[in-house]
């Protein structure tokens, strides 16, 4: 069991990086460029590039670059990546079932 407790603490800190899990949740539909994942999740560019710089260093996220012009950049998921699909899904069913709309209105509220 020790072995795992620090594996296991990387895990979840990594995962609850704030936007990590969404930006996750996003890449599971596929290959995004930085312009659609910016229009599509309400987070500051900067801080943007900043997880994803993130998450390709944990090799968890890919980025291509294809030389066209003007050149084209897209984010993928690695196979890293793409194995915590099942646990971002059970955590979408978990949520679904479990927090309310008026828990996440009062939270707005805060």
């Amino acid at each position: 069991m020790n072995q795992l407790c620090p594996r296991f603490e990387k895990a979840m800190v990594l995962l609850s990086t704030r936007w990590v899990g969404l930006i996750l949740f996003e890449l599971l539909k596929g290959a995004k460029r930085f312009s659609e994942m910016e229009a599509d999740l309400p987070i500051s560019g900067r801080l943007l590039s900043d997880r994803l710089k993130l998450l390709e260093k944990e090799g968890i996220v890919e980025r291509n670059i294809y030389s066209e012009f003007p050149v084209r950049i897209e984010y993928t998921l690695s196979e890293k990546g793409k194995a915590l699909e099942p646990v971002i899904k059970d955590i979408q069913r978990w949520a679904e079932e479990y927090i309310s709309a008026e828990e996440i209105a009062s939270k707005e509220e805060e």
